[in-house]
């Protein structure tokens, strides 16, 4: 009957629906497993860099927080120009030392050779008198806090990201929180069990970068490297970083990369790059009168609004 033939018509169309729909849940769970087993593999089949016979040091081996480059040679590839090129200079445990230089002069590399996440040619790195080349690298990294010039920040609650491994009760978590100004923030969120979102995005830019430095209070680090984390932010957050940087790692070695030059107009030290090599270092008061130094320069042309120390290696 011709009401049959249209109830399985109507019917076949929706089959075909539902049938789409099947092969696309099926290609999306697919391609969803391909990133988890890429995920199993660099995590725990991707080799490492040999590591030779690491030191067996005990979980406080750093203890006061010295930095010492000696003669670091640093090529991204055979053939291209260093990226570091002899660079020698000493951080005294609790210093503050403010790194400047032009787009290339080598600023970003010295943290990727601290971090060892490039090896040098030649040279090596000391902290209190340790060579982190002989430094398994989960034992060096645990000593150091970075707050990135992007803020990282994954999909999960406020928790997570803040203590990634479970290591500190809710108390410490709140009092790192109260101490970079995002207790109101998060308890607006839901608490330390509000939602992120991808990257972050429930928060502002400059909220990111308080919540990276509430992180790296938690660590506990002896040594904290800020690699030109006001670069985008506004002036109020700024002004909130340094206070807190100043008042809660006040005893600690802090090496900052600077985008605004007068961020580090109240290191002990300042240390300028040009194409790899330290041209000067010396307090940001005597670099800042010593006539024709290249800081000097510097600071002219960030004043008058020039983007002379933005960003790169």
């Amino acid at each position: 009957p011709p009401g049959l033939v249209g109830l399985s018509l109507s019917y076949a169309l929706s089959l075909t629906g539902l049938l789409s729909g099947l092969v696309s849940s099926f290609t999306q769970t697919e391609a969803m497993l391909v990133s988890v087993e890429r995920l199993e593999e660099y995590s725990c089949d991707l080799p490492q860099e040999p590591q030779g016979q690491p030191l067996q040091l005990g979980t406080g081996w750093l203890t006061q927080g010295g930095v010492e480059f000696q003669d670091v040679v640093l090529a991204y590839r055979p053939g291209l120009p260093n990226a570091l090129d002899g660079v020698t200079f000493c951080v005294q445990p609790g210093e503050k030392l403010g790194i400047v230089g032009r787009t290339g002069s080598g600023k970003s590399s010295l943290l990727l050779v601290l971090f060892r996440l490039l090896e040098p040619s030649s040279g090596r790195v000391l902290l209190d008198g340790v060579d982190i080349s002989q430094l398994e690298l989960a034992q060096l990294r645990s000593q150091l806090a970075i707050i990135p010039q992007e803020p990282f920040l994954f999909s999960g609650t406020v928790r997570e990201n803040l203590d990634p491994r479970g290591l500190h009760k809710d108390r410490a978590l709140w009092q790192a929180l109260e101490q970079c100004h995002l207790s109101e923030v998060i308890t607006s969120m839901g608490g330390l069990d509000g939602e992120l979102g991808e990257g972050g995005r429930s928060l502002s830019l400059g909220q990111r970068q308080l919540l990276c430095l509430a992180r790296a209070l938690l660590t506990d680090a002896k040594i904290l490297c800020i690699d030109e984390a006001t670069a985008s932010v506004d002036q109020k957050t700024d002004q909130l970083l340094q206070q807190t940087i100043c008042k809660r790692f006040a005893n600690k070695t802090v090496l900052t990369i600077a985008h605004r030059l007068n961020t580090i107009l109240n290191s002990d030290r300042v240390l300028v790059l040009q194409a790899g090599r330290v041209v000067e270092l010396d307090s940001p008061a005597t670099l800042r009168n010593q006539p024709h130094s290249l800081f000097q320069q510097l600071l002219q042309s960030s004043q008058q609004g020039v983007p002379a120390s933005l960003g790169g290696r």
